[in-house]
């Protein structure tokens, strides 16, 4: 029964995943890696197998920052920028989706040459291929906030990959990940608000002309 349960989330995470990478509407894909960050939350609970405090701990910790603080934040950041869409992308979403299907079969073949970690053959390779289109959307998205969004993506696959040593590596490691993203999607939140009043827009492009006031 868990087992049928972390099969379905880890599909969830890479449905999320290619609903971020095919829609222009920021607030769908903030809707959508807040959803991620609960599953996550959830998955690490059920692959570790330990229902200590700690582990409860941490996944509350998780959904706390990655379901509810973050994409809060990320909302207020899209107010204040007051944009919806991602309009001018460097890559198609038609391409962009057709890459995340090639990182998918990727994963999956490099998840098959790894030694076995985990109890669950799914999560090597959902862990890659949310840590590849969390790239795919960082390096193909022009918005600023849309590139934050990559950014929380790719840490999810790193978050993955933490659960699969979840027996061998400290909770405390985890916290510490949970906090560099906090302070991380932080900072791009004030670069972004930036951005903005400098120059009404929020294309990343515009980062190599900022300078110190």
């Amino acid at each position: 029964m868990m087992q049928s349960a972390t099969h379905l989330l880890l599909l969830l995470v890479v449905l999320t995943d290619f609903a971020v990478l095919g829609t222009s509407r920021l607030s769908a894909c903030i809707r959508w890696i807040a959803f991620q960050g609960a599953v996550l939350g959830v998955l690490s609970l059920l692959v570790g197998g330990d229902l200590a405090w700690n582990a409860w701990l941490l996944a509350a910790g998780t959904i706390i920052v990655k379901a509810i603080l973050l994409p809060a934040f990320l909302r207020w950041a899209i107010r204040e920028a007051s944009i919806r869409r991602d309009v001018e992308p460097l890559v198609g979403y038609l391409a962009s989706m057709l890459l995340g299907g090639a990182a998918l079969g990727v994963s999956f073949g490099v998840a098959v040459s790894m030694p076995a970690t985990v109890r669950n053959a799914l999560l090597v390779p959902v862990a890659l291929v949310t840590l590849i289109i969390g790239l795919i959307v960082l390096m193909t998205r022009v918005k600023a906030i849309t590139q934050v969004i990559g950014y929380l993506m790719l840490e999810n696959g790193v978050y993955l990959f933490g659960i699969t040593l979840a027996r061998r590596v400290p909770y405390l490691i985890e916290a510490g990940v949970l906090l560099d993203v906090f302070v991380g999607v932080f900072i791009m939140g004030i670069v972004v608000f930036h951005i903005n009043r400098e120059f009404d827009s929020i294309s990343a492009a515009n980062l190599s002309t900022l300078r110190e006031s």
